[in-house]
């Protein structure tokens, strides 16, 4: 049963799982969470908590966790996330320049 439609990023997912009896479909899952997880939690908080910061309004909860998930590298990457709005270049470059110093 659905009980929230919030958007996740996969440090929340990983955290979820934890409360999750054993079994084939978690095993599946923390398989898929090592390969595809690129942030630690503390770096994922810092990201997400400096992206509110901007305030920005075309920026919505699910681009937060898509930029957290597949960390761009640069613009193009970027603007993958944001197939429905078009960003600025100030706008890509504040959030380029949040990703890099989360590193």
């Amino acid at each position: 049963m659905i009980l929230d439609r919030t958007p996740l990023n996969l440090n929340e997912v990983q955290d979820l799982l934890k409360d999750i009896d054993a079994g084939e479909r978690k095993e599946e899952m923390e398989m898929y969470m090592k390969k595809f997880l690129k942030t630690k939690p503390a770096q994922a908080k810092k990201i997400r908590e400096e992206l509110e910061v901007l305030d920005m309004i075309k920026v919505k909860r699910e681009h937060i966790v898509k930029i957290i998930d597949l960390l761009p590298q640069d613009a193009t990457d970027l603007n993958k996330i944001f197939i429905d709005v078009s960003l600025t270049e100030d706008e890509t470059n504040k959030i380029l320049e949040i990703i890099k110093s989360s590193k």
